[in-house]
């Protein structure tokens, strides 16, 4: 049986954006080849499948030693008339991205909760989890961030009982649960130009048959693999090219975009 890829969306290409390096007023400029770095911020994306809107809002936590962040994404719409290879179906969105970010700027620990609802052709499908990241101490020119989390699968039916608009509104199932594990990776190679691989494994834990057996691409787990070349523009504005893919589906295959960010 063929589960939609719109299961695997469950934040690997997303590392905790707040600073480590000290308990910045929102009003300086951070440093946005930093993983963890906290600011607010506007991104527009160019796709295979249409264009990304992103839009990122700091918060007062109400502690002085940690930040917030909340983001939401809409991605894939105007994907006939914009998109690439084909792949861009239709115009409508694809699917509707919600993030929170918060960090111990002491500790350099943070935590996310991520949020992704996909409108795929079997219907409606979401994925929620909450997950652990830890910066490491820098070696040379690369940092890394591990990474762990859980999150539960929701969505139209799998087996297709829910098929046909009506039902599909009228029904939604818990799928099952999952786990993910893996790191953020910054590679400095200029002071403008740096390399992200964020490698992430994840696999089923509970829930229906069609999900604990098909749920992660077709599979009970798979391997994924980001990877992004990026460019500070000035301190404020970048240019980033990220690349996805999976251990079953090969770079060309892949999910490409090219994103351009600005910090307010």
């Amino acid at each position: 049986m063929k589960i939609n890829k719109t299961l695997l969306c469950i934040g690997a290409a997303s590392a905790v954006t707040l600073s480590t390096h000290s308990i910045a007023n929102e009003t300086e400029v951070q440093d946005m080849s930093d993983p963890l770095a906290v600011y607010t911020v506007a991104g527009l994306g160019y796709t295979d499948k249409g264009l990304n809107l992103k839009f990122g809002q700091t918060y007062d936590t109400g502690n002085e030693t940690t930040m917030g962040m909340n983001v939401l994404e809409v991605k894939g719409f105007a994907g006939e008339a914009l998109g690439w290879n084909g792949r861009g179906a239709d115009d409508s969105i694809d699917s509707i991205r919600f993030r929170n970010y918060s960090v111990d700027l002491l500790k350099g620990r943070g935590t996310q909760v991520d949020v992704d609802l996909g409108f795929t052709d079997i219907g409606t499908q979401g994925t929620a989890s909450y997950s652990f990241i830890q910066a490491l101490p820098k070696m040379g020119p690369v940092n890394l961030y591990p990474l762990a989390g859980v999150g539960v699968a929701f969505g139209a039916p799998l087996d297709g009982s829910g098929e046909g608009a009506a039902q599909a509104q009228d029904r939604w199932d818990l799928h099952g649960t999952f786990y993910v594990a893996g790191l953020y990776g910054k590679l400095d190679i200029t002071d403008n130009i740096w390399f992200n691989y964020n490698p992430m494994y994840t696999g089923t834990m509970s829930g229906s048959d069609a999900f604990k057996n098909y749920g992660m691409e077709g599979k009970d787990s798979v391997f994924l693999h980001e990877a992004a070349l990026s460019y500070q523009i000035n301190p404020r504005t970048n240019v980033r090219y990220f690349a996805n893919w999976t251990e079953r589906t090969n770079y060309a295959d892949g999910d490409h975009r090219i994103e351009v960010n600005y910090q307010f």
